[in-house]
């Protein structure tokens, strides 16, 4: 249901007229180029409405949308921001509770839009499509809502200072010399603002957002010291937001604001950041006391703010305005006897909490943007960590909706105009579809999702040669892991878009599918098909497997056994039963000589193989690819690698790299749902002796989940109704 109704799309009136560009973006092809008038790109609009009520009301919501991006203001106090990220023929919108910012007489409704123009993977833009729409209900009657009774103005204040990531962002100047002081507020002349332009041709379909809007809060740092030219803030951790402060200056002072996520040998901040992100902007005063108002958030822990030593900050007012999904911090706990693996959890929770946006995002620097394949690992985290299983079914949506019907075997980003396309990604979607299954009991969405599962498989099975193995599924990037330089000297040509032959990895991730998609018809009682699983198995096992050292090599015509290629087939059940200990002894000799993403399945492989002692190992590990090293190399969040040097282009928030947290959970610890939903739960500790201790609590649908461990002493609570077995 559309509760928007019948509000106007209002936007900028330069836009009108301007047909949306039709996108097409392919990183493996190189970009389709097209024409963007520059002076329409990075548009920052204000927009306000008066309204008057003749009483408080009882209740009253705000549903509102924008393309891009708003951020909502009442009576000058900032309500609620979004939304997630959309494509026109399915545009969210968010609706907010607004009766505590409501008074009788004149209420103003102020919205500031945001328009990125750019093809990234941080919004759906670059399409003209821009603007905004709401609707204000007031105990159950339209008071206002979008048309062009709404005033609106550009933000002058805002201008460029380049723009940084992968089209990701642009740097904010910030001129408050130029700024509408007072326009979210009544008594504000707005005399000389233009009339909204509506938009009869909207072809926005607006669907309410199935998320909560964000969660956004002032933090102040945890110390402030002096540099020279100013003063270096430390927020403790790395966040997800923007600076703020209060400050007065002579009109034309410049304040310069320097964040980054770790600091120069000197103890000064790194802004121009590894991971191609350059955090300076410049802020100018006005005379007056002045607020910046930065709009986009970046991913940073310190802050350099320098000035001339005439600027005067207001104490108290240097702080952070952070953003995240919403995580309520009781939601899952996590203690034990070792320091080391409870800075471990830490830095995975909080690569979680501040990598999850209104989507999941691949880092909050870089990229900004939802790859499926980190999802598997994120979703699996988020699940424990939040106990709030919306966002996982929105992504599985995301690339549902967004995604399949560009290509039913997937995009690798979701949603948005950035068109990626990764093999190894798409077929770990209907992974993702049966493990939300196994966590929520939703039958109906699994059947729901179930036909975008097939749609998948049978785009893969075009590629299939004779004997039914994958050959040649070069119209996909090919990834096996991520950074190049941890493949294990993978033995095969990746080179994007011309992938030619046959490789293990993509042919290990089709038969994980394919085992999925028959537990998946089991559930909805439809007709397995085993004769392909089985027939594929021995294909695979007659091309890959080398019987002589009993294990598998990395390309047919290959003599290399890396990791990659030998933990998939453990993990998915093709390795026959005299290869389990070679392969985990090739694990045990080369540990964890992967990416960080690939250390996921490395764990869920040694699962698998009932290897608790060396997967534990691994997690707890303080070795160069481990962990640890991250926590011993400064990390408050989980790298992108395991180390900061491992990678020329190092993000240090990758929520990705959280694998730790599912597999203590149900491997170390192990508690698993034994059915879905977790109407039984299924007990099977694996705790080392070297753990003392043990405290873990988090949320089921149910109720909460209470386990503690202390020197062999076990107790588990339980919610009433949920049986142990």
């Amino acid at each position: 249901m559309n509760r928007l109704g019948t509000a106007k799309w209002i936007m900028d009136q330069r836009f009108e007229g301007l047909a949306p560009i039709h996108i097409y973006h392919k990183e493996n092809a190189g970009a389709v180029k097209h024409e963007h008038k520059e002076e329409l790109q990075n548009v920052h609009m204000l927009v306000r409405k008066s309204v008057t009520l003749q009483e408080v009301p009882r209740e009253a919501f705000i549903d509102i949308t924008a393309d891009d991006y708003y951020k909502l203001y009442v009576n000058g106090q900032f309500v609620g921001q979004g939304p997630a990220q959309g494509v026109h023929d399915h545009y969210f919108y968010n609706t907010h509770a607004v009766e505590n910012y409501l008074h009788d007489g004149e209420n103003i409704i102020a919205v500031h839009v945001y328009y990125h123009g750019l093809i990234s993977r941080s919004y759906s833009s670059g399409d003209y499509r821009q603007g905004m729409a709401a609707r204000l209900l007031v105990d159950g009657e339209t008071a206002a809502q979008s048309d062009s009774s709404w005033k609106y103005s550009l933000a002058a204040e805002y201008s460029s200072a380049g723009i940084i990531g992968y089209n990701t962002q642009y740097l904010e100047n910030i001129d408050s010399r130029l700024r509408r002081k007072g326009w979210k507020e009544a008594g504000f002349d707005d005399s000389g603002w233009l009339a909204a332009c509506e938009h009869p041709g909207d072809d926005h379909l607006p669907v309410s957002q199935p998320t909560p809007p964000l969660s956004v809060y002032r933090q102040a740092p945890t110390r402030i010291e002096p540099v020279e030219g100013g003063m270096l803030l430390d927020f403790g951790h790395e966040i997800t937001g923007q600076f703020t402060a209060r400050a007065k200056g002579r009109a034309g002072r410049t304040v310069e604001i320097r964040c980054g996520e770790e600091l120069q040998d000197l103890g000064r901040v790194r802004y121009e950041m590894r991971c191609n992100c350059t955090y300076k902007e410049t802020w100018t005063l006005s005379g007056e006391w002045d607020e910046p108002e930065f709009y986009d958030y970046k991913a940073f822990r310190y802050v350099e703010v320098l000035s001339d030593a005439d600027v005067e900050f207001e104490p108290g007012s240097l702080a952070a305005i952070v953003r995240h999904y919403p995580l309520e911090e009781d939601a899952c706990r996590f203690d034990s006897s070792s320091p080391l693996l409870n800075s471990i959890w830490s830095i995975c929770s909080n690569g979680v909490q501040f990598g999850t946006q209104e989507n999941y995002v691949d880092c909050p620097s870089r990229e900004k943007g939802q790859y499926l394949g980190d999802n598997t690992i994120i979703t699996h985290a988020h699940a424990y960590l939040s106990g709030d299983l919306r966002m996982f079914r929105k992504a599985l949506q995301d690339f549902a909706v967004f995604s399949a019907k560009v290509c039913p075997g997937l995009m690798a980003v979701a949603p948005g105009n950035f068109m990626q396309e990764i093999a190894d990604f798409s077929l770990q979607w209907p992974m993702q579809l049966l493990q939300y299954y196994r966590l929520s009991g939703d039958r109906a969405f699994l059947e729901e999702m179930y036909p975008v599962a097939e749609g998948i498989m049978r785009y893969f099975r075009a590629f299939k040669r004779e004997d039914g193995l994958l050959d040649s599924v070069n119209d996909k990037w090919n990834l096996v892991d991520w950074p190049e330089n941890l493949r294990d000297g993978y033995d095969f040509s990746l080179v994007r878009g011309d992938t030619r032959g046959m490789h293990n990895v993509i042919n290990a991730f089709y038969y994980g599918a394919l085992g999925t998609m028959n537990e998946i018809r089991a559930i909805l009682q439809l007709p397995r098909d085993g004769q392909e699983a089985d027939s594929f198995r021995e294909a695979f096992r007659r091309v890959f497997y080398d019987q002589e050292v009993r294990l598998f090599v990395d390309a047919e015509g290959s003599r290399h056994s890396s990791l990659h290629a030998n933990v998939l087939p453990l993990l998915f059940g093709l390795a026959p039963e005299e290869a389990v200990q070679p392969i985990v002894g090739l694990i045990r000799e080369k540990r964890l000589s992967c990416g960080v993403y690939m250390a996921y399945f490395v764990l869920k492989a040694l699962a698998a193989a009932r290897e608790y002692g060396l997967l534990y190992e691994l997690i707890a590990a303080d070795d160069l690819h481990s962990w640890g090293n991250m926590v011993k190399e400064g990390a408050t969040t989980c790298f992108e690698a395991w180390s900061k040097d491992l990678k020329w282009n190092t993000s240090l928030c990758h929520p990705w790299a959280s694998a730790p947290v599912p597999l203590l959970i149900e491997e170390i610890i192990g508690l698993n749902p034994a059915e879905p939903g977790w109407g039984k739960l299924r007990f099977t500790p694996h705790i080392p002796d070297s753990l003392a201790r043990i405290k873990l609590s988090f949320r089921i649908p149910a109720g909460e989940v209470r386990f503690e461990y202390d020197n062999g002493s076990v107790s588990l609570s339980v919610p009433e109704g949920v049986a142990v077995i």
